[in-house]
């Protein structure tokens, strides 16, 4: 396993790519929790094209990575993107930000994965003990970093979106694994393959973990969903044929998630740590309008969202 990890992502597209009709544009993040994306490029290495293949002829993918879910929507509202796996709250951040007109949720990926870990002899069990401590999440306002704020606050603390109470520390996933391991960080409130590697690596625990939570959706552009509804709708189907194949075959699915991880991003990850991984996951294409109200309610909480606009365009099947 390697200990001191160079996750290298590719740079963002260049929005001239939007001119080559035959490139579909899809994000993701190095994480075990955007299995679908990693299994489908490790398929690909292998010669098997699992979604261009059902796409129809002309249809090349394009994958780009990001390190969490605000960069990704960046691109999203760039048009460098067509598609993008990525977490709940930057997706509804997205829409609340555009009034609705930019961004829909077209099927779900992932449930659970995530958690909150402290340092493997520490007393912190409330909100209330982390007050003066320093807690990390992958990025500013993404899923785990408004999950965190809302729960810290929901505890009676203060937390601010610069600090307060407890500092929140946004940090790449990378990194927090280092800060954590020389006690630079109290907590950290990350997703698999993260979760597991700050237990194994650097003696953590885990405090509070999100089991049944949204984790992961497929998400589109509006304007893309629009002017591509079939082609849309064949992605949606063939994603969910895949999650179904990585469901019913999860010892090969692992087997190519750990081969991209390495390929992609310099990831190692030993086959134990990735089965250790697997099993706080629900690998689902399913998705819930009520999921989204719930986080919708947590963000407005912590100052995320000022005002939600309706929901009811959010999500919608092609």
């Amino acid at each position: 396993m390697c200990l001191g990890l160079a996750v290298s992502l590719p740079a963002a597209p260049s929005p001239a790519l939007a001119q080559d009709r035959t490139a579909l544009r899809i994000g993701h993040f190095p994480n075990i929790t955007h299995v679908q994306a990693l299994v489908a490029r490790a398929m690909e290495r292998q010669g098997s094209q699992w979604f261009a293949g059902r796409l129809g002829p002309g249809v090349r993918i394009q994958w780009y990575a990001y390190n969490a879910g605000p960069s990704a929507m960046e691109a999203i509202f760039a048009r460098s993107l067509d598609l993008a796996y990525v977490g709940p709250n930057p997706a509804l951040n997205a829409y609340a930000r555009s009034r609705g007109s930019e961004v829909r949720v077209i099927a779900g990926a992932v449930n659970g994965g995530s958690a909150l870990v402290v340092q493997g002899d520490s007393t912190l069990t409330k909100p209330a003990d982390f007050k003066g401590r320093r807690i990390a999440t992958p990025q500013f306002g993404n899923t785990q970093d408004v999950a965190a704020r809302a729960w810290l606050a929901a505890g009676g603390l203060r937390i601010t979106q610069t600090g307060g109470d407890a500092q929140v520390v946004p940090t790449g996933n990378p990194d927090q694994l280092s800060l954590f391991k020389t006690r630079q960080l109290d907590a950290v409130w990350t997703v698999e393959p993260w979760v597991s590697r700050l237990e194994a690596e650097a003696g953590g625990k885990v405090l509070v973990e999100e089991r049944d939570a949204i984790t992961t959706v497929l998400v589109s552009r509006a304007d893309f969903l629009a002017q591509n509804r079939d082609l849309a709708r064949r992605f949606v189907a063939a994603h969910r044929e895949l999650t179904e194949w990585i469901r019913q075959n999860p010892d090969e699915a692992q087997r190519l998630a750990r081969e991209e991880l390495q390929a992609s991003f310099r990831l190692a990850m030993e086959p134990g740590l990735v089965a250790r991984t697997w099993a706080r996951m629900n690998i689902t294409a399913d998705v819930t309008l009520s999921a989204f109200q719930s986080f919708a309610a947590s963000a407005q909480a912590v100052g995320f969202l000022r005002g939600t606009p309706a929901l009811d365009r959010l999500i919608e099947a092609p």
